[in-house]
């Protein structure tokens, strides 16, 4: 029987555009250079390098990522408004593939109180705009700014007539992480059957983390039709983040049995990612952060640390060479079983009989109790204090 065919989910990365708009998590124009590089190297399929219009900064850095990174689509955000469409085509000159990402607000809580326009006004200005921005690229991206909080029916108008305008990408956001998967997806299946030229266009998520649901309802989405999704390296983005771009890869990947798609994201760079951005942006990744967290493929309980040693399985469902980690990590503290500590032992080529090891055990125990992390310098020296009181004994 021959194998089902997997479709192709397009990444797109918005580190260096949502991302940056993280408080304090701005880079300067040679920083965003070096995370374009790494994203090249992660092979995600867009970039979206900036917002041209904003600054004589995010403008360089644009220009520079689209001269320099030859590989993703180089893309730059832009209102609908004429100049920033005119500074996106400007700084995307010379880029070999490019994007222009053009967005209006559709809820009637933005067209009341943000934009002071109505349906009508809105309807029209994003059509104008797409229009433009076909003049300087034909790949066009439009985004109906908190569509999850549109109504269906305009919404399904407007997407309509950006595509008929020449838009090839339509973006869906829950610009304010209010909605739910269900919710969510539901929306995405409507606008598949309610939008007619919808098959001419990719439908994109852009899904922000307030309710901590970022994730779950881009998966929801993609479940329901999108192939392009929002994310950002870490989760990094407005108020609680963005969808993170490492927990949607990997979790396509490790449930490809649910999902059938396939990103084309070397999954083995995700690590050196995350610490790059880590470092340029001073934005700390937490602990026990899905997947890129120093937590995460750690193992401290002995419980998992005996099903571990035994058949990773038990207890991971990812394996951490392909995230680029070199392994797992048996963490020893109190929580620790012996099959932990021999395991370490063995690794080390020390050689301990049953009574010093036991011995050592309850020395780690008692340290785990007065400090929050055992080191292997901690440890060596216990192996050595052991070693010299089993020679005078």
């Amino acid at each position: 029987m021959s194998q089902q065919r997997c479709d192709h989910v397009v990444i797109f990365d918005t580190t260096l555009r949502d991302g940056e708009q993280s408080p304090g998590a701005s880079m300067t124009v040679d920083e965003k250079v070096r995370v374009a590089h790494q994203l090249n190297a992660l092979n995600v399929d867009i970039i979206e390098a900036g917002f041209p219009v904003i600054s004589s900064g995010d403008f360089q850095a644009v220009q520079r990522i689209a001269n320099e990174v030859k590989g993703p689509t180089i893309c730059a955000l832009a209102r609908a408004v004429d100049k920033d469409i005119q500074a996106a085509g400007e700084a995307l000159s010379g880029a070999v593939k490019k994007r222009i990402h053009t967005f209006i607000a559709t809820s009637d809580i933005h067209l009341e109180h943000k934009l002071k326009m109505n349906r009508t006004q809105v309807l029209e200005r994003a059509i104008h705009a797409v229009t433009l921005a076909k003049s300087y690229t034909d790949d066009v991206e439009f985004s109906a700014e908190d569509a999850a909080r549109t109504e269906p029916e305009y919404l399904a108008e407007v997407i309509e007539a950006v595509i008929n305008a020449g838009a090839t990408t339509v973006n869906i956001p829950d610009t304010v992480g209010y909605t739910t998967p269900k919710e969510y997806g539901e929306l995405v299946a409507y606008l598949k059957t309610h939008v007619k030229n919808i098959d001419q266009a990719i439908i994109s998520v852009h899904c922000h983390n307030d309710l901590g649901l970022a994730t779950a309802n881009s998966l929801s989405a993609v479940a329901n039709g999108a192939r392009q999704i929002e994310c950002a390296i870490n989760g990094i983005g407005e108020r609680a983040g963005n969808c993170a771009l490492e927990e949607i890869v990997m979790a396509l990947k490790t449930r490809k049995d649910v999902f059938n798609v396939e990103t084309q994201v070397v999954t083995e760079e995700l690590v050196k990612s995350s610490k790059l951005v880590e470092s340029v942006t001073g934005l700390s990744v937490q602990p026990n952060k899905a997947i890129v967290g120093r937590n995460a493929f750690a193992h401290e309980a002995g419980i998992h640390q005996h099903g571990v040693i035994n058949n990773r399985e038990t207890y991971e469902i990812m394996r951490a060479e392909d995230i680029g980690l070199s392994s797992n990590a048996l963490v020893l503290g109190k929580h620790s079983g012996r099959h932990a500590l021999k395991d370490w032992l063995d690794k080390h080529d020390i050689q301990l009989n049953e009574n010093d090891m036991n011995e050592l055990f309850e020395q780690i125990k008692c340290l785990s109790d007065e400090v929050k992390h055992v080191t292997d310098e901690d440890l060596f020296r216990l192996v050595e204090h052991q070693k010299t009181r089993s020679v005078m004994i």
